[in-house]
């Protein structure tokens, strides 16, 4: 039987109403993470190593966590229904809902949406994303996120993909999705999307894989967005597979202080989270790496940055 941690409140929640606004700091005291595991003792130091984290007086922004360990039988939350601009996170769902037109038309992708989806994944190609985007139209897009039961993110209504309102419940969702048999996407098409994760290249690595098992297969994708204001939304969404590992992890941030303390947030609970699921020594937090992150926008917001 599952052991319940924390308050209930901080569940992946399905009961958000798709036009509330995201709560702010000072509307909504930060909640505590939740943690359920058919282990005995794991949810109590995914909790408490969760919670450190997010409890760090540095931390100025917010930052939203779902967890899932297939293996285990684990769940953990913490504010996982707040909404965030999605960035470039959301070119897996482009990546969804296309396999999806694919699946329902019959056929494989075409030569073009192979290389158009190996850019837009691997690479995080803006131009790829925004072709791929109007060659879908949204109502396509909205049908995938509804077969998907990722009832909690919306679209920008202005087309604006990287303004797509997300939540961390809806991106486990769609790790959950990619890594299981469903009837939304066949298993080739699911291994295509998870391939194209899997070969991120090196400098768009980081986040949720810091400190995952060498002998895992990772499959990840992350997005970075300064808005106008000055304020980042640096996300890490990822699955862990293979060799006995089979789990999945969204980090959702906005409003820290600059893009290396975003990652370092994201970082701090990955490494945490793998070294407790898998009973593991904690891998030291690796700050080389600070130097090349990318100092500026993923671009996926609007071209004159206005909004």
């Amino acid at each position: 039987m599952s052991v319940l941690v924390g308050t209930a409140a901080a569940l992946l929640a399905t009961a958000c109403p798709a036009s509330a606004l995201p709560a702010t700091d000072a509307e909504q005291p930060r909640s505590e993470v939740s943690c359920t595991s058919d282990k005995a003792g794991l949810a109590n130091r995914l909790r408490e190593d969760i919670q450190a984290v997010v409890e760090d007086a540095t931390l100025t922004g917010r930052v939203s966590v779902a967890l899932y360990d297939r293996t285990t039988g684990t769940k953990c939350a913490f504010n996982a229904d707040q909404w965030y601009d999605s960035a470039s996170v959301v070119k897996v769902i482009v990546l969804g809902a296309l396999l999806r037109r694919a699946q329902n038309e019959n056929r494989d992708l075409t030569s073009s949406e192979r290389t158009l989806t190996t850019k837009m994944i691997t690479a995080s190609d803006n131009d790829a994303t925004t072709t791929l985007w109007k060659r879908l139209g949204l109502a396509r897009i909205s049908d995938f996120l509804r077969l998907a039961g990722m009832e909690h993110t919306t679209p920008d209504p202005d087309g604006y993909w990287g303004l797509t309102r997300i939540n961390a419940a809806d991106q486990l969702r769609l790790m959950e999705l990619l890594t299981s048999v469903n009837s939304v996407l066949d298993d080739d098409r699911r291994a295509y999307a998870l391939g194209l994760m899997n070969q991120v290249i090196p400098a768009q690595r980081w986040g949720v894989p810091a400190g995952a098992p060498s002998e895992a297969t990772v499959h990840v994708k992350n997005g970075w967005l300064q808005r106008s204001s000055g304020g980042w939304r640096v996300h890490s969404v990822g699955a862990f597979t293979g060799q006995g590992h089979d789990y999945g992890l969204a980090v959702l941030t906005a409003d820290n202080t600059g893009m290396p303390a975003s990652v370092a947030v994201i970082e701090n609970i990955a490494r945490r989270v793998h070294a407790d699921l898998n009973g593991t020594t904690l891998v030291p937090l690796q700050e080389q790496h600070r130097q090349d992150l990318p100092d500026t926008s993923d671009g996926s917001l609007v071209p004159d940055g206005n909004r």
